[in-house]
C-alpha cells in the first residue's frame, strides 16, 4: 500500500501540461511611481556623546630614511643597459 502510493506521487510530480490546454499568461506589472513622503514621518530618539568611543588623536612618529641619499644613478643605469645588450 505504502509503495503504491509513493510511486502515484512520484509519477504525478513528474508530469506534463496537458496538450490543447493552454495555461494563463501571467503578465507582471510594475509601480512606475511611488511617492514618498517624509514630511508625515516623525523619527523619535536620543542624541548623546559616544563616551569612550571618540578616537584620541596620537603621536605622529616621523621615521629616519635609511636609504642613503645619492644625486644621481648614473653608473647602475650604465650597468643596467650593459646587460640589456
Amino acid at each position: 500500500m505504502k509503495i503504491l502510493l509513493f510511486l502515484t506521487l512520484t509519477f504525478s510530480s513528474f508530469a506534463q501540461d496537458i496538450p490543447g490546454v493552454k495555461a494563463p499568461k501571467i503578465i507582471y506589472k510594475y509601480k512606475k511611481y511611488e511617492k514618498f513622503d517624509f514630511e508625515d514621518l516623525v523619527i523619535e530618539g536620543e542624541t548623546g556623546s559616544p563616551g569612550d568611543l571618540s578616537i584620541i588623536p596620537r603621536y605622529q612618529r616621523k621615521f629616519k630614511n635609511i636609504l642613503p641619499y645619492r644625486k644621481n644613478f648614473n653608473a647602475e643605469m650604465r650597468k643596467s643597459i650593459e646587460r640589456i645588450r
